[in-house]
């Protein structure tokens, strides 16, 4: 569904590389995390793929098709987006929002109002109760559940998510990861995941991707990159959350002062 090719970004003319020698693939239905420190070109991977930034050379497909052969708008209303500042359009009701995408695409206003309600349902929001509201009257889980509701109202076989969750305090992100993979196995929705936390991967993704400084380091299922680490720094990134598990336990036990 996704296809990455020898894809590389860079902002010098080709001294230094934010993304180098990319390839990567993503089948459709599947969950790919792309997981890395801060700066290691994951986010720059996520916005090329809906052009949002130029490759510098390499071939990125989506649905089969070329993405430097299709108008850049038209390939962003086909594309779900939910990133971490959310971006809700202040002004606009929670309908509006969710409408905002199928009304650029000209759809009856009939199938707009049929889809608003049911991807507001979807995740926990229902148009009779939260339909009129602003983003301003709803909490911060509320408003990430309105972003996700407006990332699928065009029914997208694709959806990039930058951080998704980050923002959000430790119970909202908990509930909301679990309440988007549901609908991600529901809709058998292909999506990539930009996140700088191993756990989320670890629980959200079918394969994940490790950049660092532009490159892919390993691309596996979970299992595989807990059990056969092909790089130290792949081996050190999925042992955090086994020692942070373990310092918590200490601390409960009493252990640590």
């Amino acid at each position: 569904m996704i296809e990455l090719q020898q894809v590389r970004k860079s902002y010098d003319g080709g001294q230094t590389h934010a993304v180098a020698d990319t390839s990567l693939s993503v089948a459709r239905g599947e969950f790919l995390g792309l997981i890395g420190e801060s700066g290691c070109g994951k986010t720059t991977t996520l916005k090329m793929i809906n052009r949002l930034e130029e490759p510098s050379s390499g071939t990125i497909r989506v649905g089969g098709r070329d993405v430097m052969s299709q108008n850049p708008q038209q390939l962003r209303r086909n594309i779900g987006y939910v990133f971490q500042g959310i971006g809700l359009f202040p002004h606009y009701s929670v309908a509006e929002n969710v409408a905002a995408v199928p009304r650029l695409l000209q759809w009856p206003e009939e199938r707009i109002q049929q889809r608003c309600q049911e991807t507001l349902e979807l995740v926990g929001l229902p148009v009779s109760e939260y339909g009129e509201r602003s983003p301003g009257q709803l909490s911060g889980g509320q408003q990430q559940r309105v972003g996700v509701a407006r990332a699928l109202a065009a029914e997208p076989e694709v959806v990039l998510m930058d951080e998704p969750f980050g923002a959000l305090d430790p119970v909202s992100r908990a509930e909301l990861q679990e309440e988007f993979k549901a609908i991600q196995q529901n809709l058998d929705l292909t999506v990539i995941m930009v996140t700088h936390d191993m756990t989320e991967a670890l629980l959200m993704a079918d394969r994940i991707a490790v950049m660092k400084s532009g490159e892919v380091l390993q691309i596996g299922t979970p299992y595989e990159l807990l059990n056969h680490p092909q790089h130290d720094y792949v081996r050190d990134i999925v042992a955090m959350p086994k020692r942070r598990a373990d310092r918590l336990e200490q601390l409960i036990a009493g252990q640590v002062q």
